[in-house]
This record gives structure tokens, C-alpha cells and sequence, in this order.
């Protein structure tokens, strides 16, 4: 049990020390502010196919992945199913419109394989606000960073045809392009997974 316990403190250690290293790349913190962020985030274990979180639910959390990766999408009325992003190791999850308003969510967070991530209460991160300055800084570039994806993504959507979008989102996400099916590529796209099928054929002839 000593054994098995300690692995596991390693284990967490490893998490957060890419969470450090992820707020070092964005905001200039020292150690001992480091360490007082990092202490209210706490690990979690997602199996594969398990929920982060269901669409109905209040998010409670936001969480930075350490290992695994993530789809967040949500339904149609007719239950079809729209994948807004996808998330790897570096990448932030939440509902945030639930998770700042303390509504349902209308997104879900399914964990495409087996998957862990630092979480953080909205208490915890607003009392990280008032106690270290440079945090609000921080959540303030992640923000941006995230509204830069999503409008390049909308911007995408409306201007380019559905090949040219495939091709944009591998060459900018090849790691998380290789692991997906082509339903949650077809889901991310908007086109159906047969279309995904047909690019693939496509593009493997011109190799």
C-alpha cells in the first residue's frame, strides 16, 4: 500500500509540474507563488468514454489536462452531436459559460481515452484571484488564446470548403488528429463520416 501510495504522490507531482511549467511559459511567477496556485488544484482519473461532464449539469470546475485527451461538444434538438473542440495535454476544459454563471451546461466533456487533468473549484480560483495578482493575468491570456481558436475555427467554418477544413485542422492538431475516429472528426467538421472517409481515400491516392 506504501508503495502503491507513493507512486501515486509521484504521479501528481508530474501533473503539476506541467502545470508549472504551462503558467511559466505565460505569466513570469515566482516559486513560492507557484506553489500557492498550484496547492487548490486537485487530480482526477477519467476511464476512456467516461464524463468530465454531461450536458444538464452546473460545471463546478475547470481543469488543465495532464495526460489523455478530451471531446467537448453538445446536441442539436434532433440529438445530432457538434463537437466544438478537442482537448490534449497544455489545454484548459469547462463549460464556461456554466462554470462562471453557476448554470446547466450545455456541453459535455467526454474523455476519448483514459485521461487526467488538475481541477479547480470556482472558490478556489477566485480565491486565487484576490490572494496572487498576476493570476487574473494569466486566466486573461488563456481567455484570449481560447477566442483566437474559436474565431479562426468560426472564421474556417464559413470560408472554407469541408477538404480544406480537414486539412487545416491535421496540420494544426496532428497528435489529437491521429487518435480520433473519422465520427469525431465528421462531428468536429460538420460533415458525415463517410465524407471523412472519401477525403482520407483522396488524399492517400495523391501520397
Amino acid at each position: 500500500m506504501l508503495k502503491s501510495d507513493g507512486a501515486h504522490d509521484h504521479h501528481e507531482d508530474g501533473s503539476r509540474q506541467l502545470l508549472k511549467e504551462y503558467v511559466r511559459r505565460n505569466v513570469d511567477f515566482g516559486d513560492p507563488e507557484l506553489d500557492a496556485f498550484c496547492e487548490p488544484f486537485s487530480q482526477r482519473t477519467v476511464a476512456r468514454n467516461a464524463f468530465l461532464l454531461k450536458a444538464g449539469q452546473v460545471c463546478r470546475f475547470e481543469g488543465f489536462v495532464t495526460r489523455g485527451y478530451f471531446r467537448l461538444y453538445a446536441e442539436d434538438p434532433r440529438g445530432r452531436e457538434k463537437v466544438l473542440y478537442f482537448a490534449g495535454p497544455d489545454w484548459w476544459v469547462t463549460d464556461i459559460d456554466s462554470f462562471t454563471n453557476q448554470v446547466t451546461a450545455q456541453l459535455s466533456i467526454q474523455a476519448l481515452e483514459c485521461s487526467e487533468l488538475l481541477v479547480i473549484s470556482k472558490t478556489d480560483k477566485e480565491r486565487l484571484y484576490a490572494a496572487i495578482p498576476k493570476v487574473e493575468k494569466l486566466f486573461r491570456i488563456m481567455t484570449q488564446k481560447t477566442l483566437v481558436a474559436l474565431q479562426r475555427r468560426l472564421i474556417g467554418t464559413h470560408s472554407l470548403s469541408a477538404e480544406e477544413r480537414y486539412l487545416l485542422f491535421f496540420s494544426d492538431y496532428p497528435e489529437i488528429a491521429r487518435r480520433l475516429t473519422n465520427v469525431h472528426i465528421a462531428s468536429y467538421l460538420g460533415v458525415t463520416p463517410e465524407f471523412v472517409s472519401k477525403i482520407r481515400r483522396k488524399l492517400a491516392t495523391r501520397r
